[in-house]
């Protein structure tokens, strides 16, 4: 299984869709799952969500961060 690509497309889908970013905000093992089709072992469902969460934050303060100029 290629994380990365799986990964990209969790945030892609997340980001587009409202209603499941309100599902991984209140559960985001089971959206993760659902997104991929598969039940991820706990080991890994921690770093998938750990890393989906910070692709996430990382967008939402690239957006902030696009009309802010130093000069």
């Amino acid at each position: 299984m290629d994380i990365k690509g799986k990964i990209d497309e969790i945030v892609a889908k997340i980001q587009k869709d409202p209603d499941l970013a309100k599902s991984f905000s209140a559960n985001p093992v089971k959206t993760i799952e659902s997104i991929i089709g598969m039940d991820l072992p706990d080991d890994m469902a921690d770093n998938v969500v750990s890393t989906v969460k910070a692709k996430l934050g990382a967008g939402e303060i690239g957006d902030a961060a696009k009309g802010f100029k130093l000069f």
